[in-house]
């Protein structure tokens, strides 16, 4: 058994809501130790950053909020300690200019995690914070005291508070592996299960579609889904054919209402609009000279309609060849092509993880009920949001939600 460091406030769990939850606690002059599995800090944040680093959004903030659905009411309060805005002040004071894209996303100017997680690192070491690597934890031992398994062996830890971190369970490899749900629910924690979310979908697509089309991207679509509730959504971008399924940011953004759908009834079924910018009319009146055309299907639809390749294969999926000669069939399928999942994929493929820590489990500072001086920030918490910088921009808001919280309790504690 190894001697444990001197008494401080640990934060476990390196990323954006445990680096946050550090900053607040180290700025009040609090000692933090930060623990992290991993041989370094910020993984998967680093891993976001490959495809840019999208922090947060630009849009509406009332409309900003909305993403968060039936979790708003428990965020809102948190949400506006950090709101989009203020988020890029803060990324700006750590020497990180940022930018809009065109889709309203806010983006490092440099477009990588890395520069500004130096940056933060650099900060909170040089403000006296303490970073312990591959510290996995191993939950609470009889005595209340946290445990860490190490190279060197076991290390117990008895500190003043705790702010737990540790993201959901959607990348295992870089230390997101949910092993922590049965650790809290044995503690009488509430625990939602943890569930795929901004995710893929399992289609029962045919054999030449999966050897030809696997990975090919489907732009400018428009997919039209009706939620539990009834309220038809319906929003434009792009997709991707997966091996298995569906995939792709437009399918990201309906993941939560497709997933319900899935639980309560064992399939779902969206519809695909394949020429968004065209009316049925109009569409119609394209079809109409099919007919009397010598051109293939191939060659017709790709001149008249820009139909080709994955778009003509999905048609094909649905339709017999009968049907192609249907012309209010082939117009009604191309302007809402059925597509019906069967299946979410597998949580280790997810970009993030639903279910979590109830807030029921917790005071409005974030403290576990049932576990007086621990507090929980982060992807841990129950609550999900589309890709988009809403993720990120909610879990960097509970962290500083979480170190507040823990700063009320310490003085709290204090007076009494």
């Amino acid at each position: 058994m190894l001697e444990s460091p001197p008494l401080g406030v640990a934060i476990v769990g390196g990323g954006p809501a445990g680096l946050m939850a550090a900053e607040v606690l180290s700025n009040a002059g609090v000692q933090v130790d930060v623990f992290d599995a991993m041989p370094s800090f910020g993984r998967k944040f680093l891993l976001a950053g490959i495809g840019g680093l999208n922090l947060t959004h630009s849009e509406d903030y009332a409309k900003f909020c909305t993403r968060y659905a039936d979790r708003l009411p428990h965020l809102q309060t948190t949400l506006d300690l950090l709101p989009p805005e203020r988020l890029c002040e803060w990324v700006h004071e750590l020497g990180i200019e940022t930018f809009v894209g065109t889709s309203g996303r806010v983006f490092p100017k440099e477009m990588k995690a890395a520069p500004l997680l130096r940056a933060w690192l650099h900060r909170l070491r040089g403000m006296g914070v303490r970073m312990h690597v591959r510290h996995r934890w191993q939950g609470w031992n009889g005595k209340g005291q946290l445990q860490f398994s190490t190279p060197n062996g076991l290390v117990e830890y008895l500190p003043k508070a705790t702010v737990l971190a540790l993201g959901g369970a959607s990348w295992p490899k870089l230390g997101s592996d949910g092993a922590w749900v049965p650790w809290l629910r044995n503690s009488g924690v509430e625990v939602a299960e943890l569930e795929s979310a901004n995710c893929g979908f399992e289609v029962n697509w045919s054999d030449y579609l999966r050897e030809k089309f696997a990975g090919a991207p489907l732009k400018s679509v428009a997919l039209k889904f009706t939620d539990l509730q009834g309220q038809v959504i319906e929003r434009q971008g792009e997709m991707v054919i997966g091996q298995h399924g569906v995939e792709g940011s437009l399918v990201y953004a309906f993941s939560r209402e497709i997933r319900q759908r899935l639980n309560a009834q064992g399939d779902a079924t969206f519809a695909l609009d394949l020429l968004p910018g065209r009316s049925l009319d109009r569409v119609r009146a394209e079809l109409a000279g099919w007919a009397r055309s010598s051109q293939s299907i191939s060659s017709y639809f790709k001149n008249k309609l820009g139909i080709a390749g994955v778009k003509l294969a999905l048609l094909h999926e649905v339709l017999g060849k009968d049907e192609f000669k249907n012309l209010e069939k082939l117009v009604s399928t191309i302007k809402a092509l059925p597509i019906t999942v069967h299946a979410v994929r597998p949580i280790d493929e997810a970009i993030s993880t639903a279910g979590g820590v109830r807030f029921e489990s917790m005071n409005s500072n974030y403290m576990l009920t049932n576990k007086p001086g621990t507090f929980v920030a982060g992807e841990m918490l129950d609550w999900e949001a589309p890709t988009g910088g809403y993720l990120l921009t909610a879990c960097f808001a509970t962290g500083m939600a979480a170190g507040q919280g823990v700063l009320r309790w310490l003085n709290d504690s204090t007076t009494d």
